[in-house]
């Protein structure tokens, strides 16, 4: 009988040994640590992102044993949070970008992808009035299915009216799919998608990474009207206040200057009719007999 003694011990994977040292000198000495999910993306995909991100980041996507012991034998113990996201569909980039930059280079390396039966549609999709290189044939039946209304033209169809064929929230059907791949009408964008990262800097977790630049510019310029006109109200002075400043005081000392010396105020500009009266009042004029107009002279000139 074999005893414990006599059984002899595995031999450590060299290549895994070495794999694991690699991630942990990235763990230790890269700023952001930031995941992303790689699911249903082609190789090519991957390929071509990652050779955009050369430079700007290491993308690894090593077995998930072989990360979680790397994260293991980390100093960084707040890493423990990532490690609850990592699953076979991920990878892991190191870089020394600040994680919302990193985030957003993923986004903006992101492409077009083709619907398929039974995806979500993540907005409504609507084909577009107007040409298209399809010829008369199986397509008008294609098109007819799904009420695309179409004429042709220069031995082409075109399609007459704008057409949702996919609403927001439900499942494609084969046959909207398959008019959306004729047409070219891409409405999915396939790349990384960013899960969550560290910054091993300033020592913080970022469990999500929503970035919406458009939305966020939008709150920003709602935040600095409201602040600027709540500056101007308290006269507070500085580059964005100063000529509203000065034109409020030109406005006040005007008014005192009217007050000690008596001048009467302005009369206000007449306020502008709408462009339903105005037109009104050119219909009027035109209806207006000659002989009116001129009695009206008339009397203003005696």
């Amino acid at each position: 009988m074999k005893t414990e003694k006599n059984i002899p011990k595995k031999e450590p994977n060299k290549r895994n040994v070495e794999r694991v040292g690699n991630l942990k000198n990235l763990i230790e000495n890269k700023k952001t640590i930031l995941l992303a999910s790689i699911k249903n993306l082609p190789a090519s995909q991957f390929q071509e992102i990652s050779k955009k991100l050369r430079g700007k980041a290491i993308i690894k996507v090593p077995k998930k044993n072989l990360i979680l012991r790397a994260l293991d034998s980390s100093s960084k113990k707040v890493l423990k949070e990532i490690k609850e996201k990592i699953d076979d569909s991920v990878a892991i980039l190191f870089s020394d970008l600040d994680s919302f930059e990193l985030a957003k280079e993923l986004l903006n390396n992101k492409s077009p992808a083709k619907a398929k039966p039974g995806q979500e549609a993540p907005e409504d999709i609507e084909v577009p009035a107007g040409p298209t290189e399809l010829v008369p044939g199986p397509a008008i039946s294609e098109l007819g299915a799904l009420g695309i209304q179409i004429k042709i033209e220069k031995g082409k169809i075109t399609i007459k009216e704008p057409k949702i064929i996919a609403e927001k929230g439900k499942k494609i059907s084969r046959d909207a799919a398959d008019v959306m791949s004729k047409l070219d009408i891409k409405p999915f964008s396939i790349g990384f998608v960013p899960l969550c990262a560290f910054d091993s800097e300033e020592g913080k977790f970022y469990p999500e990474l929503n970035i919406d630049t458009e939305g966020t510019l939008k709150e920003l310029k709602n935040i600095y009207g409201k602040a600027l006109s709540f500056a101007i109200e308290r006269g507070y002075l500085c580059g964005d206040t100063i000529k509203f400043l000065i034109s409020k005081a030109n406005v006040h000392s005007n008014k005192i200057n009217r007050i000690l010396t008596g001048e009467p105020e302005p009369e206000s500009a007449p306020v502008e009719e709408t462009s339903e009266e105005k037109k009104e009042e050119i219909k009027e004029e035109k209806e207006e007999p000659k002989e009116a107009a001129g009695a009206g002279l008339a009397s203003l000139f005696g």
